[in-house]
């Protein structure tokens, strides 16, 4: 999915980093007494580093929408003749309402046109020419996968069976960060407040553990 959404070696930094933690979990969890090493914390973070990394921005919206089985699919839905509209609030184009959340617009069939062009510009994603790239929650977006991981790279310094437990509630808390544009920010700061709690009893064990 990842190498469709961006490219094969988008794909491969993630393989790079789940086998990473594959490998130290594994390490930890062993006992070598005839049961398999544990992978509970591995698998969350496969989840949720690929959750991170696949965000829905302007390329990926537009890859959706002209994907072929999607496209059959809504016409399957469908007899006679029929119009095709999009609601889209993009950052750069879309006016704000009084609480400052972005307002959705109507954008015609002539959309997916425009919607087949950008998805093979998704090679400007992250670079200096992503235009898109430039608002704050785009920004936003690309920090969190870093974020997280630098996150979980601090845990497998010092992961061993007894925070193995708080280990795995760290790498979920991705789980937390939901919807779009002010629904996304107002889970993301929700996700932060039990993010910041858990990495502080992570660095000190003896404070009151606070899970996600």
């Amino acid at each position: 999915f990842l190498k469709g959404y961006q490219s094969g070696r988008y794909a491969r930094k993630y393989q790079k980093f789940v086998k990473r933690v594959r490998e130290a979990e594994a390490k930890v969890t062993d006992t070598g007494l005839g049961k398999p090493a544990k992978t509970l914390l591995t698998e969350n973070v496969a989840r949720y580093l690929f959750k991170l990394m696949a965000y829905k921005d302007e390329y990926e919206v537009a890859r959706l929408h002209t994907d072929e089985a999607f496209l059959k699919r809504v016409n399957g839905m469908f007899e006679g003749d029929f119009t095709l509209n999009y609601h889209l609030a993009p950052p750069i184009l879309s006016k704000k309402n009084d609480k400052g959340e972005l307002i959705k617009q109507k954008f015609g069939p002539r959309m997916l046109t425009g919607f087949k062009l950008l998805a093979k510009l998704k090679m400007l994603r992250g670079t200096p020419l992503d235009v898109f790239g430039r608002s704050p929650e785009r920004q936003q977006e690309r920090a969190l996968i870093a974020e997280y991981q630098a996150s979980i790279e601090e845990v497998l310094n010092t992961l061993n069976l007894d925070n193995h437990a708080l280990a795995v509630d760290i790498a979920r808390i991705p789980e937390g960060i939901k919807g779009y544009g002010h629904v996304k920010e107002r889970h993301l700061k929700l996700a932060r407040e039990q993010w910041d709690g858990l990495m502080a009893h992570w660095r000190n064990p003896a404070m009151g553990r606070k899970t996600a």
